[in-house]
């Protein structure tokens, strides 16, 4: 039996044709991006409106950099689920948000940066710099942000047909990377609370998302 057979059998069974062809066309359907759109920004919304309303709790400033960081990392998530969801259900319409949802993870990365730089440091380039090279979760986090740069630069057509498929590819692989730091980072970040549950759920769905990917990687190499 083949690897790419064996990987179809780990799977399970897949969803029914009706199934499959009942959510292809929902996801297909011309309002199922604005749709994910709108609930991407909801989070966002929230924030929002407990920083204007002042219901974010003793230590708002830390309560909102925590709370985009958080966000930033379910996005991440939700963005590397997207492949191995569409190869396992045969949902492929799910492609269409890949994008979408992995621009929302460069949003909430910004706006994570943002607010560290302005809540905690006062937009003082000086100071951030010097944060940045004194404490470690906030040099990892910001490598992390920095890989993201380019990957966020190059999520449009135009710039795979610049860079031509392989070498897109390959830049975009620099996922896994940001996925290991970001998870460094909250690591760090949590460590002074001795907090490590949270941190360990999210670990371990990347973890699972990443090596999904890799096998796949692996079972179609003849």
């Amino acid at each position: 039996m083949s690897a790419a057979t064996n990987l179809a059998s780990a799977r399970g069974p897949a969803p029914s044709a009706p199934a499959r062809r009942g959510v292809n066309a929902w996801l297909s359907h011309r309002a199922a991006k604005p749709i994910v759109f709108a609930a991407s920004l909801l989070p966002f919304a929230w924030l929002l409106y407990g920083a204007i309303a002042n219901t974010l709790g003793a230590n708002p400033a830390e309560a909102l950099i925590r709370s985009l960081g958080d966000w930033t990392l379910r996005f991440l998530c939700l963005t590397l689920a997207i492949t191995p969801l569409r190869q396992a259900t045969r949902w492929h319409a799910l492609a269409r948000l890949r994008r979408m949802l992995g621009l929302f993870t460069f949003f909430y990365a910004s706006w994570h940066l943002l607010a560290y730089g302005w809540l905690d440091m006062g937009l003082d380039p000086g100071e951030i710099a010097k944060d940045i090279a004194k404490r470690p979760f906030i040099l990892v986090g910001f490598s992390a942000f920095v890989l993201l740069l380019p990957l966020a630069a190059t999520s449009f057509n135009r710039a795979i047909r610049w860079l031509g498929a392989p070498r897109w590819q390959a830049l975009h692989r620099a996922v896994y990377a940001i996925a290991g730091l970001a998870i460094l980072h909250f690591f760090w970040m949590r460590a002074g609370k001795n907090d490590f549950a949270e941190v360990a759920v999210y670990a371990a769905i990347l973890a699972l998302l990443l090596g999904a990917r890799l096998w796949r990687r692996l079972a179609i190499k003849p």
